[in-house]
């Protein structure tokens, strides 16, 4: 089979995940493009949290060599342990690299930013002590331990791809060793269940960010190849000519329908979408015939 890359972009609705704060003020990641501020949800928080539900972290074993590093032996490597499908960089004795069979771009939000903070304080825990101890809020708040806080909360459409070689699931060239067929399958499942059903919780908000819309299938190229491509404007995903020709060369396409997108219809018309629950569905299957299970 020429197509050994599984490539999928997600529209989903999430959260942005945090900068480092100032004091008690936190503030949400961003990027600036196009002259405008976007908020995300980056590459690393995505690939932490993918790794993290998916199970793959399940058999993390990690070690100290100066920082602390996942740990890797000619016993434990990529081909027996899930958690080094991620890619790991061991220095403790001889220096093993081996890059991650998937990669992940940051969530980039599709609306430019418009800041929303939150201002909260511990008053009812203040309370509480200044009520055991005899005094009063207003008058003694630095001895009860009153402290506001105030973040930034961001709740947008975003847009990022995942892309697996699956050539290179379940290999360890460090070490020669390989898994069985039915393993690497088994770990490519794994990350698309938890791409579906995916859920991120940041300043304590749970966020169900499992896809409202998305494309892909296996492919020849292994790249993103639908980054280029999905794009929404204005809570209307643009349909343009660039994606339809696109998915006409073999990709499907998911939408989770209830109106997330105005224009619902026209994606209906246009690219024919199964519903989301089926696309990935179809994307198992995929896996199931590349690696002849």
């Amino acid at each position: 089979m020429n197509k050994k890359a599984l490539t999928i972009t997600i529209v989903a609705n999430m959260t942005s995940n945090y900068s480092e704060s100032l004091g008690n003020i936190a503030s949400v990641q961003k990027v600036f493009r196009n002259r405008k501020v976007y908020t995300i949800r980056s590459r690393e928080s995505l690939k932490n949290a993918i790794m993290t539900q998916s199970g793959l972290y399940e058999d993390l074993k990690t070690e100290i060599d100066g920082a602390v590093q996942k740990k890797v032996t000619e016993e434990s490597n990529a081909s027996n342990c899930r958690a080094l499908e991620g890619g790991y960089m061991n220095t403790s004795g001889t220096t093993y690299i081996r890059n991650s069979s998937f990669y992940v771009t940051d969530a980039i939000s599709c609306e430019s930013f418009v800041s929303q903070p939150r201002f909260h304080n511990n008053l009812y825990m203040a309370t509480n002590y200044a009520k055991e101890n005899g005094l009063n809020v207003q008058n003694h708040a630095d001895q009860v331990g009153l402290m506001p806080y105030q973040y930034e909360y961001d709740k947008s459409l975003k847009i990022y791809s995942i892309t697996i070689d699956l050539e290179m699931v379940g290999k360890d060239d460090n070490f020669q060793e390989e898994a069985e067929a039915e393993e690497k399958a088994e770990r490519v499942y794994m990350l698309l269940n938890a791409v579906e059903t995916l859920s991120l919780i940041v300043k304590g908000n749970m966020d169900n960010a499992e896809p409202v819309f998305a494309v892909g299938g296996l492919s020849e190229r292994k790249t993103h190849y639908f980054e280029n491509v999905v794009k929404v404007e204005e809570d209307r995903l643009v349909v343009s000519k660039d994606l339809i020709e696109k998915v006409a060369k073999g990709y499907n396409v998911g939408l989770l329908r209830g109106q997330t997108f105005i224009n619902e219809g026209e994606i209906e018309e246009k690219l024919n979408p199964m519903s989301v629950m089926s696309f990935f569905d179809k994307l198992r299957e995929d896996v199931n015939a590349y690696f002849e299970i």
